[in-house]
């Protein structure tokens, strides 16, 4: 297995982790439950550190992508930039859910000003993964490369 591959397996978990917290947070700030609230919480710090994997594989990614024939190079440099941006935004909610964690532990509840907080960053989040992993796919798959969506298209 090489890093490509550690790469091209890793990068769904924050993609599809956060997706995921983002449901439970929002279910659990309904419920008005602190327990699915902390859980919500728990898991974008798994989140977070979950993207480290999938962020730091994809340079080697690159450099073997790079001597692959029909590889875009601008492809994989705004794959890049939206990847930076994601694992800041995914870094930062974090960090923020740790510490409301920490802060709000021995059965304290979580206010609700920072789980609507938390929320609304983890939704910007789901964008950048969203936006990340489309421009990821687009490297290689040139079914989905912007212009090419045949399924739109009158056949």
């Amino acid at each position: 297995m090489t890093l490509l591959h550690l790469h091209l397996i890793t990068n769904h978990l924050p993609v599809l982790g956060p997706a995921f917290a983002l449901g439970l947070l929002g279910f659990g700030l309904w419920r008005k439950s602190t327990e699915l609230t902390k859980a919500a919480l728990g898991a974008l710090v798994i989140c977070s550190l979950l993207a480290l994997p999938a962020y730091f594989t994809g340079e080697p990614a690159e450099d073997a992508m790079k001597r692959m024939s029909g590889i875009s190079k601008s492809a994989i440099e705004e794959h890049q930039e939206a990847a930076t941006a994601a694992l800041i935004g995914i870094a930062v909610t974090g960090v923020v859910s740790l510490a409301g964690l920490l802060a709000f532990r021995h059965g304290k509840p979580v206010p609700a000003w920072l789980g609507s907080i938390i929320l609304v960053a983890v939704l910007a989040v789901c964008g950048l993964m969203g936006w990340t992993a489309m421009l990821g796919g687009q490297i290689r798959h040139t079914e989905i490369r912007t212009g090419n969506w045949s399924i739109f298209r009158e056949q």
